[in-house]
């Protein structure tokens, strides 16, 4: 048979995988969905056995991922970072020294956690700071999720790609990576990602520098809310360009509903009437200012009648939607704020609102027809959106957890366990002392960790169910048997002997440099799980055509599938600052481009150090 024939499980094989690529790229499904879709596929096309079909969920990376996010969880929960920041305040209220501080820590504690959680830990003191220091929250917000991505590259526990990547090595030579192996590569990265962020963090936008007050970290784009005409406002009668010049603050109609018809961008000279429904694009100071001076009824809130905004038992809290939020693609109206969990929506910001200059993108706000904006409780709310919510002022930590959303104003509402502050902290370092100790395998310990989290009733049993992110979770049980199905079939030997034919001829250091660029180019388009499970068996099987050691073709794949710096998109941690820094699209390459070609430059001779090439 030609060297070039595929046979028909080959050829299967590769279709599963180009079609999953495919739907992974084009996002119109959840990601765990297209997954378990593959793997259906897979099973009834025969190239996954039957009784295998499920070997995913048996394995040990399966288990680690989910024992690590409970753990996160629980500390990220404790009052050990206010402990730390407590410590640290002298030092850290230098404004020069706020982006190394907070970029540092957040490094650190993304070393041992999920990163995700380390940044959502530091994201309302990365807020608190800017409003305390009068600096813009964009300054901070970006370098530190830049920061946790980096952090995670210390040490196995501290991603899940790194985690898939052991197992990978497992496979291939018999023994996974150790819980440092990372730590000589990733700390160099570390070390020259801190020193960039710390000066590079001036090439965000200058026109985001802000003022002190939180209310002025939001542009005029920030918020959208629905306000009433009721019988007696000042409003009556008025023009909306004449409106919108009775308040000082500022803010813009945006749409308008009158005797049930609907308008969007109205003109300045459409009369506003008792009982329309203005749509309204302005900051939270300036929303309550419309309330009170034009005697306006915040559309979420008629049923409180009389009630203000705020009281002693009342409060409007800011949050961020988080990765894995019960409210991601659903909608107010879908999700019953009102009657299930006992808050009013009272403002959305959306976190792409604002990516092209010059035009305000309300085309989500359309509804079914070109002529029919969308009311605000029929939009569907996606990951880093900024929501105001409205409840009571007891209820409102709960609600926000188990809603999964993180609290962007007040740092108690996600903490306030103190008493609890070191003991997750022990917990994962007995957990880490176990596992170098060669006592416990990872997943084992870690699992012993989140025993004692449970019998320690450091969190409740729900709030650890919940701190499992599910979808991650189904997408890794359902590609591990996909992707081994690739190895079986002998499809990565055909890939990388491709790849080698096309490489031929360049140095051992540019293959290592490019495994890293095409790992980071891919993620954008991928989950970076997802990434790892394609790249890292081609990647060893290059290694092994061309007679070399896997280890540093697998240690590019780690680092490439960690540093995804370009996109919004790409990684959770990116999507989740995006709202609450009013950042853009292109913010994101602009301060990510030159800290990625940093990383290829500085991490391929530490791979070839660290682990040679035999």
């Amino acid at each position: 048979m030609p060297e070039t024939s595929l046979t028909t499980d080959q050829i299967t094989v590769f279709a599963i995988i180009g079609g999953a690529l495919l739907l992974f790229i084009w996002n119109k499904w959840r990601y765990d969905l297209v997954a378990l879709l593959a793997l259906f596929v897979s099973v009834v096309a025969g190239v996954v056995p039957a009784d295998e079909a499920f070997s995913g969920l048996a394995d040990p990376v399966v288990t680690t991922v989910a024992t690590i996010l409970v753990i996160s969880a629980a500390i990220s929960r404790s009052g050990f970072i206010d402990w730390c920041l407590q410590a640290l305040s002298s030092v850290i209220a230098r404004k020069y020294l706020q982006v190394v501080m907070l970029v540092g820590m957040v490094m650190g504690l993304s070393a041992f956690m999920n990163n995700v959680g380390a940044l959502a830990v530091f994201l309302p003191i990365a807020l608190a700071l800017a409003k305390k220091s009068g600096r813009s929250a964009s300054e901070l917000l970006m370098p530190l999720s830049f920061g946790s991505l980096l952090g995670g590259l210390i040490t196995v526990i501290g991603t899940p790609p790194n985690l898939l990547i052991s197992r990978i090595r497992q496979d291939i030579v018999g023994e996974p990576y150790s819980m440092f192996d990372f730590a000589p590569v990733g700390l160099g990265v570390c070390a020259v990602g801190l020193a960039y962020l710390a000066i590079g963090w001036r090439l965000l936008p200058k026109n985001r520098q802000g003022a002190a007050a939180a209310e002025d970290q939001f542009t005029i784009e920030d918020y959208l809310s629905e306000l009433v005409v009721p019988e007696g406002s000042p409003w009556i009668g008025l023009t909306i360009g004449a409106a919108e010049k009775t308040t000082e603050g500022e803010f813009a109609i945006v749409g308008i509903t009158h005797e049930g018809m609907r308008m969007l961008v109205p003109s300045e000279y459409t009369p506003i009437q008792q009982h329309d429904i203005v749509l309204v694009e302005t900051d939270p100071v300036t929303l309550k200012e419309l309330v009170d001076k034009a005697k306006l009824e915040l559309s979420a809130s008629k049923e409180i009648e009389g009630m203000k905004l705020t009281s002693d038992e009342v409060h409007v809290v800011e949050a961020v939607i988080a990765p894995g939020s019960a409210m991601i693609r659903r909608t107010p109206q879908q999700l019953r704020l009102r009657s299930r969990y006992g808050v009013n929506l009272l403002a959305v910001r959306q976190a792409s609102a604002g990516t092209t200059d010059g035009v305000r993108s309300l085309s989500r706000w359309f509804s079914g027809n070109a002529t029919k904006p969308a009311r605000l409780s029929e939009r569907r709310l996606g990951e880093g959106d900024v929501i105001v919510l409205q409840g009571h002022k007891n209820q409102l930590p709960e609600t926000l957890a188990e809603l999964g959303c993180l609290p962007l104003a007040e740092r108690n509402l996600q903490l306030g366990r103190a008493r609890m502050a070191m003991l997750p902290i022990m917990i994962l370092a007995a957990c880490v002392g176990l596992t170098v100790a060669n006592i416990m395998p990872i997943s084992i310990a870690f699992l012993g960790g989140v025993l004692a989290i449970g019998f320690l009733r450091i969190l409740r049993l729900s709030e650890m169910y919940a701190a499992i992110d599910a979808p991650i979770i189904i997408l890794l049980a359902a590609m591990i048997p996909v992707t081994s199905a690739l190895q079986t079939v002998g499809g990565t030997e055909i890939i990388a002997g491709l790849v080698a034919r096309l490489t031929e001829g360049l140095d051992a250091p540019l293959m290592v440099a490019m495994v890293i660029v095409c790992s980071m180019l891919v993620t954008p388009f991928l989950n970076n799980a997802a990434t790892v499970l394609l790249m890292a068996p081609i990647a060893a099987g290059l290694a092994t055509k061309l007679g070399y050691s896997v280890d540093p073709f697998l240690m590019a794949v780690a680092i490439g599938t960690s540093c995804d710096f370009l996109t919004p998109i790409g990684h959770q941690s990116n999507t989740l600052v995006m709202g609450p820094g009013g950042y853009k699209f292109n913010d994101y390459w602009r301060l990510g481009l030159p800290l990625s070609i940093l990383v290829v430059l500085v991490a391929t001779p530490l791979i070839l150090v660290f682990w040679p090439l035999h």
